[in-house]
């Protein structure tokens, strides 16, 4: 019996048993699949190419010009201030209006000035006919002195004394001469050609001479001049052309550059620098026919100073700046940039002048160039890229 319980004990072994090498024989064969499943590396993909735009290096005339902050300065500016005092009766000017050079403008009470000068032409009848007495009394005198009838001190005293009377019939010459130009005073007109301003002072109030704020102010208007500084570097370029017998154009444009006003030329450098700022005041001149440049009014200024000839020019949004100073990215015919360092010159917003590091062949990036760097691959694409080669490629 105990051979029938060991027989079948080695024919049937226990189900725990079994299903544990199951398991194991499972693991042994899953495992090389797992290990190349996770072995496997993803298949390498190259980055794809920058799309980019470019334009192509053309030759062009670039102006060279300095754009700077000025104020519109009038060659005039009078303030009418009285001469001499007394009571303002009456005002013949209209303001905001022209006015020309001598027209009246208003007039000071003259009655005070014509009593003086009534005074001082007695003072003068007087003075003459004691004089014509004294003349007189001196030619009897000397008569007598012939004839040893009197000293010869008296004839010397009346001599004195007509001089003296000579001198004071000059002093009454002038006085009369004074009231007259008081008179002359009291009539006011304008010293020069221009526009005056809201009125100063009404009639009935009572004015002394040089007394502030004045009768009026009177402001030419045109010509006119516009005033603006220039860096200490930048003016030896001016001083030389100047020097030279050259006439720079100068335009103003409005506080905003949103127009052009007007157009003139310079005419005057001042003599000394400001240290505090270094710079030199400039003033050009403008004929300012349709007063469009009103005074004291602030405008942006650009001078012409040169034109260079047929230069290099590119867009000026290819050119760079960074750690090898100014550059470009210069696009290759292997469809790659490179780093190209340049000098760049004069720019007029649009394009810039490049002195040096490109040839008339090159094509650079204008669009596109944040995400670039040296020898990346590019795609030129876009519909602006002929586009902006075209107009560049208009200054040849």
């Amino acid at each position: 019996m105990d051979t029938t319980l060991d027989a079948q004990a080695g024919k049937d072994p226990p189900p725990r048993r079994a299903r544990w090498v199951l398991v194991t024989v499972a693991v042994i064969l899953l495992v090389p699949v797992i290990v190349h499943l996770f072995a496997r590396k993803p298949p390498a993909r190259g980055a794809a190419p920058q799309v980019v735009r470019v334009a192509r290096v053309a030759r062009g005339d670039m102006p060279e010009t300095l754009m700077e902050l000025g104020t519109v300065t009038p060659i005039a500016t009078v303030t009418v201030l009285p001469e001499l005092s007394g009571y303002l009766t009456e005002v013949g000017y209209r303001e905001g209006r022209d006015v020309a050079q001598g027209q009246f403008l208003a007039q000071i009470d003259p009655r005070p000035y014509q009593i003086d000068l009534q005074q001082a032409q007695a003072q003068l009848l007087k003075d003459q006919a004691a004089l014509a007495q004294g003349r007189s009394d001196l030619g009897r005198y000397e008569q007598l002195n012939e004839q040893k009838a009197i000293a010869e001190q008296i004839v010397i005293d009346q001599r004195f004394t007509v001089e003296q009377q000579v001198a004071q019939v000059k002093t009454d010459e002038a006085s009369i001469a004074q009231y007259q130009l008081d008179l002359v005073y009291c009539r006011i007109t304008a010293p020069v050609a221009g526009r005056v301003g809201l009125r100063l002072v009404d009639p009935g109030n009572f004015v002394t001479a040089s007394s502030s704020p004045g009768i009026v102010v009177i402001t030419t208007m045109k010509p006119t001049t516009v005033e603006f500084t220039v860096a200490q570097n930048d003016l030896d370029k001016v001083v030389q052309r100047v020097n030279s017998g050259a006439k720079l154009p100068v335009t103003a444009y409005t506080s905003d550059n949103s127009r052009e006003i007007a157009t003139g030329m310079l005419y005057a450098i001042s003599n000394q620098m400001t240290t505090s700022t270094g710079t030199v005041t400039l003033r050009a001149l403008f004929r300012n026919d349709d007063e469009a440049l009103f005074p004291n009014e602030f405008v942006n200024v650009k001078l012409l100073v040169d034109t260079l000839s047929q230069t290099l020019v590119v867009p000026t949004a290819a050119v760079l700046n960074g750690a090898p100073g100014e550059y470009v990215y210069l696009a290759n015919a292997d469809d790659t940039v490179s780093v190209r360092k340049i000098t760049a010159g004069p720019s007029d917003g649009t394009n810039t002048a490049i002195l040096s590091g490109l040839a008339a062949s090159d094509m650079v990036v204008i669009d596109g160039t944040d995400r670039l760097s040296d020898g990346a691959k590019i795609s030129i694409g876009g519909p602006d890229s002929r586009t902006v080669e075209r107009s560049t490629a208009k200054k040849q």
